[in-house]
């Protein structure tokens, strides 16, 4: 249940958004999901199961649902508004995805195989220090060894890994919202909804969850160029009228696609890959080099695609957040002036 899992189909996505034959079939055991869910909160709330503050303000930026929310665009977002505030933030991760097991500091030329794609992008977007590991505090105590000024830890996915103490949750949604409101498999919901959590942020063109928490839109969409792999940009609007070859190795590549529909773009070919692929395999490189389609992937996927196609173009999904949370987010820190020791309880238990 901390761990992650493989997104779910598009077919199955679509399931979930109703209560037919299907989610009911599978709903018996979805109580027995919903009863492990319990029983693990309950051992962490006894003390029985261990769990860590890393010694700094935390903020864990998660969801609750199965599949892709636009999370790492959102802990971009959040990192760079801490650094226009001067402060210096750090992120941590899990690292999904990766080929090594270890506790490592993600750097700009860190193989993306050896951090994952996401930690990978953050690190070279964001140029903060990043750390993996599957024990979060692990991760947190290797970037405050190796960067003890950073003032607050950003943690990358984890709503649900209760080893992490934390100080402020942001649950961030997609356009499906909760779904049919049922937990896994017979809907979408990891743990049940609503959970206790600071802030919720949606897609401005859904309705928010229910719930007590205050909720902010966020918008998403493509940026407006596409980059080489060198760094350089061109206008996303020069590629109007070429037919081109979109990829996409994410939760929901469908979403890509149609956003580079809505650009005028020409999509003669589409590859959808499982989400975090590693391209081992890949058979697109058979394409004859003189029919071979100009290649725009997501910023993503990039990190790992460059080494094998340095020619495809990378177009980032940018994300634009109320103000209003930046404002509730400041005042909150605000209050987080004195930081907390490793044995210090959390702001507030990372259980409800």
């Amino acid at each position: 249940m901390a761990g992650r899992e493989q997104p779910p189909s598009a077919g199955l996505r679509q399931a979930w958004q109703t209560r037919g034959p299907a989610a009911w079939a599978l709903w018996p055991t979805s109580l027995l999901y919903a009863g492990l869910v319990r029983l693990r909160r309950a051992l962490y709330r006894s003390g029985l199961l261990h769990s860590e503050h890393p010694g700094r303000p935390t903020i864990v930026v998660g969801n609750v649902i199965a599949g892709g929310a636009g999370k790492t665009p959102v802990v971009m977002a959040l990192v760079e508004h801490l650094q226009a505030r001067g402060l210096q933030p750090g992120v941590i991760s899990r690292g999904y995805g990766r080929s090594t097991s270890d506790c490592r500091e993600v750097l700009a030329d860190s193989p993306a195989s050896e951090v994952g794609d996401e930690p990978a992008l953050i690190a070279r977007h964001c140029g903060v220090p990043v750390f993996v590991d599957r024990q979060r505090s692990t991760a947190a105590r290797a970037l405050l060894a190796r960067h003890p000024g950073t003032d607050v830890i950003v943690c990358d996915d984890g709503l649900q890994h209760l080893a992490l103490q934390r100080d402020l949750e942001v649950c961030v949604f997609n356009d499906q919202g909760v779904g049919n409101g049922f937990l896994l498999p017979a809907g979408p919901l990891r743990e049940p909804w609503p959970r206790a959590v600071d802030w919720v942020l949606h897609p401005d063109s859904a309705a928010a969850p229910a719930g007590p928490a205050p909720t902010f839109a966020l918008r998403r969409g493509l940026a407006e160029h596409a980059a080489r792999a060198d760094g350089s940009r061109i206008p996303l609007q020069s590629l109007q009228g070429r037919p081109v070859h979109a990829l996409a190795a994410i939760a929901r590549p469908e979403d890509f696609f149609g956003m580079l529909r809505q650009r005028g773009l020409d999509l003669a070919r589409t590859t959808a890959l499982p989400d975090h692929h590693d391209f081992t395999g890949w058979g697109e490189g058979k394409e004859g080099s003189g029919g071979r389609l100009p290649l725009l992937c997501t910023a993503k996927d990039a990190v790992k695609l460059w080494p094998l196609r340095p020619d495809a173009l990378a177009v980032p999904l940018e994300v634009r957040v109320d103000p209003a949370f930046f404002t509730a987010l400041d005042a909150r820190l605000a209050t987080l002036v004195a930081p907390v020791s490793l044995s210090s309880p959390p702001a507030r238990p990372p259980v409800a």
